[in-house]
């Protein structure tokens, strides 16, 4: 089975060819650090560190390029930095801010069981990149020099005779709707209200570099250009897959194709665009002044971070998720299910139906329903789909320790005595040996007014095993 993947440019899921099959090269848009990251967040790190992973699967790790960026040049860092180092000179106080958040960042998606990119590059380290695409954009026509700012037209890319795509393809708008929709700085300099910014002056004491286009004035890139820069460096002009979240489509996206494709004549910048869907919580849009926003860092204080990305997998990428206590519940479950089943199986292939189902654009809840269905037929003593759904888990991200392990590290930081516990459940193992089942249900109602439930079962042996969890 092929892999297919659906291009938002194109709105059509279509089969997955590489330009390069001997370096499949793929770019996401990474966070700006400048505080923790939410949620919301986490999603197109999860989504795509499985697309990655996949990747890897099909075409082998060695041949698979992997870039998410660093964005660490943008007003938010600027106001953060000042606000949390007042009297540091800004320059000092951003480079702390970055680097503190930047290791967060690092630590929060380490819990979430993704692995590290191939490459990681800031965007600091990448002025000389960025100027050179915004000379090549002003030389072509396509950008010009208004009071010290560089300004990209669309105007003029759409009225270029050459192999270009129209402006507001990818995000399916026109010109006049794009006018009419704008929310754009107003600014006198500009030709027209859709221009954006390339390059802008620096303010008094803040990040600032060489100008490009024979402007005198030190000055700091705009975003967009950013992502194109860095694209370009390290995958080149034209690369298999760019993602990103939804709400990336426009203006970001679409400025990243403008730049890229005007400034090297090319009619695509990426084969294929891909869009994880919005995330809410409980119901309602994630925001400060519902209370309901929420850090990935918050979430792992009392959640394993296999868990969130269970939870995020159960939802396909491109449709809306809907993040609540209740998933988040069924989600741990459903892993201490799998951890008993197959934490501590020896090493193996993932699962056909596992992987057609990964090749599928991606379909996760395909998938999952395929790991219940290994789980099932290796709870029935089949030791060969106990390995698949162990080679499976581990594929995608889970399975990082064994199973006691897993207990442990899920019990951390309750306040619960584990080996008060452990000793109590011996004791109602053996009352329910001698058929003292007055004693068994008493430990049962003292473990209970502790907070824990117990589970009673089978192991892959057929051996009675009880398990415990905190309740919740």
């Amino acid at each position: 089975m092929e892999l297919r993947l659906y291009d938002t440019l194109t709105k059509e899921k279509r089969p997955f060819q590489p330009l390069d099959p001997g370096n499949v090269r793929m770019y996401v848009c990474g966070p700006t650090v400048y505080d923790f990251a939410h949620i919301g967040n986490a999603r197109p790190v999860i989504v795509f560190d499985v697309l990655f992973r996949l990747l890897r699967q099909v075409y082998g790790a060695d041949h698979v390029t992997y870039v998410r960026n660093i964005t660490d040049v943008d007003d938010k860092i600027n106001a953060r930095a000042a606000r949390d180092f007042p009297g540091v000179p800004l320059n000092e106080a951003i480079r702390k801010v970055t680097e503190e958040t930047e290791k967060q960042f690092h630590e929060d998606v380490d819990a979430l069981g993704c692995l590290r990119p191939t490459v990681e590059p800031r965007a600091t380290e990448h002025i000389a990149e960025m100027r050179s695409i915004i000379e090549k954009l002003v030389a072509g026509g396509f950008a010009y020099v208004a009071e010290d700012h560089v300004l990209f037209s669309p105007q003029a890319m759409d009225a270029a005779n050459s192999v270009l795509p129209r402006y507001g393809a990818l995000a399916k708008r026109s010109l006049d709707e794009m006018i009419a929709g704008a929310r754009v700085d107003v600014a006198p300099y500009k030709r027209d209200v859709t221009d954006f910014v390339l390059w802008k002056p620096s303010k008094p004491g803040e990040p600032s570099w060489p100008s490009p286009a024979g402007i005198t004035t030190p000055g700091r890139p705009g975003w967009h250009v950013e992502c194109s820069a860095m694209a370009w460096k390290h995958l080149g002009e034209h690369f298999d897959i760019h993602g990103g979240g939804i709400d990336l489509v426009f203006p970001h996206h679409e400025n990243e194709v403008a730049q890229s494709c005007c400034a090297f004549h090319r009619s695509r910048m990426a084969n294929f665009w891909m869009h994880n869907g919005f995330l809410q919580v409980e119901g309602e849009k994630m925001s400060k002044s519902l209370g309901n926003f929420v850090t990935i860092r918050e979430l792992l204080a009392d959640w394993p971070g296999e868990v969130l990305r269970l939870n995020m997998l159960k939802t396909h990428y491109r449709s809306p998720i809907d993040w609540t206590l209740k998933g988040l519940e069924e989600s741990e479950k459903t892993l201490d299910d799998w951890y008993r089943t197959a934490a501590d199986a020896q090493s193996g292939q993932p699962a056909d139906g596992v992987i057609e189902a990964l090749l599928d654009d991606m379909n996760t809840p395909q998938m999952i329903a395929a790991l219940h269905g290994l789980r099932h037929n290796a709870l029935s003593g089949g030791e060969a789909a106990r390995t698949e759904l162990a080679a499976s888990l581990r594929l995608l991200g889970f399975l990082s320790e064994g199973a006691a392990q897993w207990e442990s590290r899920k019990r951390q930081g309750s306040g619960i005595d584990a080996a008060q516990i452990e000793r109590l459940i011996g004791e109602r193992t053996a009352a329910r040996a001698r058929k003292d089942f007055k004693e068994s249900d008493r430990i049962r109602d003292e473990l209970a007014a502790m907070g824990v439930v117990l589970k009673d079962g089978k192991g892959p042996d057929g051996k009675p095993v009880t398990t415990w969890e905190i309740e919740r």
